[in-house]
């Protein structure tokens, strides 16, 4: 299913002008506070009427200003998923979980309880009220509760902003199987760059109501211009890969479309896919096969683009043999001394690569 958005709206000091198509999948709204993400999905709620707009969700018009349309929320079939659980308190979790399933239409093929219950892992708290649950328990218990009310597109506004780290890596796992379980479309919201890298297949920039750049995720993150709006910390690319092979020292070996590469050991399965997410300054450049390094990871590569990033440091574009980019933050006399440019061929030695679970 497809959602096209096209909004405009006028805030006190925001002038917001969105628009974007999100394919299958799950497409993130990333940007820092302001940035109109939110505005975005509650306007595709219904709980917003922009001052001119048309939302269109796999065929259904929900909006259209033009011609004088607007379904309201209950009627666009749409599930949300808020910062806070917004669990009935006096229900158990199986009562708020079929509270969700009394919403579906009539005739709907809806998800199974059964297998709802068993994807989110929330068996166990079934008899509980949310008093009793954690805030990681009672962000899967709102999740169960939008998948079974059958929308055809789950919205998430920033549902990990209020949990801390822990709650954050036990939930992310479940988000994950939803997302290649359940092919439902959703629409998530993020200032976490790092939740945008492993959740979602595509991604819309924001920035003061405009859209930046918008497409597949590894693209935009791998991009320099998409990169302009983002901290300079944030700045990386995507990678994909499968495991190969676990080696006797302890090193798991991955197969990339680059080339091959050596993590600290990965306790998954051989063919396993992984994202990698290798942030730019963390990347150095040679312009030959260097020799007597620590660095095990060394991946040929074409510079594309140099943008300016400061007055000390560039950003450089890599395009990697095989396919795939990279990002690389260098300092502006390196670019120089090493003569840089569009067309020259490095080695791009990784010092450090972090993994996401599957793909």
């Amino acid at each position: 299913m497809t959602l096209s958005v096209d909004l405009q709206h006028r805030f006190p000091g925001l002038d917001l002008a969105i628009r974007f198509t999100a394919p299958p999948g799950v497409t993130a709204l990333f940007g820092q506070s302001g940035a109109g993400k939110t505005t975005v999905v509650n306007a595709v709620a219904g709980l917003l009427r922009p001052d001119r707009g048309r939302i269109e969700a796999g065929g259904a018009v929900l909006l259209d200003t033009t011609a004088g349309l607007c379904l309201p929320p209950h009627r666009r079939r749409i599930g949300y998923v808020f910062q806070d659980a917004r669990l009935f308190p006096h229900l158990t979790v199986r009562q708020n979980l079929l509270y969700g399933r009394f919403f579906a239409p009539r005739g709907a093929a809806g998800a199974d309880l059964s297998r709802i219950v068993d994807l989110l892992g929330i068996g166990p708290l079934l008899p509980r009220r949310p008093g009793a649950l954690s805030g990681g328990e009672k962000s899967r218990v709102a999740l169960g509760r939008a998948i079974l009310s059958a929308p055809r597109l789950l919205l998430m506004d920033e549902p990990l902003a209020a949990l801390d780290e822990a709650r954050k890596a036990e939930i992310l796992p479940y988000l994950e199987r939803l997302r290649d379980e359940v092919q439902l479309p959703i629409l998530y919201v993020s200032h976490a760059l790092a939740e945008v890298a492993r959740l979602a297949t595509t991604t819309v920039l924001l920035s003061a109501g405009r859209v930046m750049a918008a497409g597949p995720t590894a693209d935009i993150l791998s991009d320099t211009s998409a990169a302009a709006h983002l901290p300079p910390r944030d700045a990386g690319a995507l990678l994909t890969a499968r495991i190969a092979a676990q080696e006797d020292d302890g090193l798991t070996r991955l197969d990339s479309a680059a080339g091959p590469l050596w993590l600290p050991r990965i306790d998954r399965p051989a063919g396993s896919p992984l994202r990698l997410r290798i942030m730019a300054q963390d990347v150095m450049l040679a312009l030959a096969a260097p020799q007597g390094i620590s660095a095990l990871n060394t991946l040929p590569a074409v510079v594309e683009r140099i943008e300016p990033q400061d007055e000390s440091a560039v950003l450089v574009r890599l395009a990697l043999a095989g396919g795939g980019h990279l990002l690389a933050r260098i300092t502006a006399r390196s670019a120089r001394a090493m003569a840089l440019a569009p067309g020259v061929q490095v080695q791009a030695v990784l010092k450090s690569v972090a993994v996401a679970p599957p793909v």
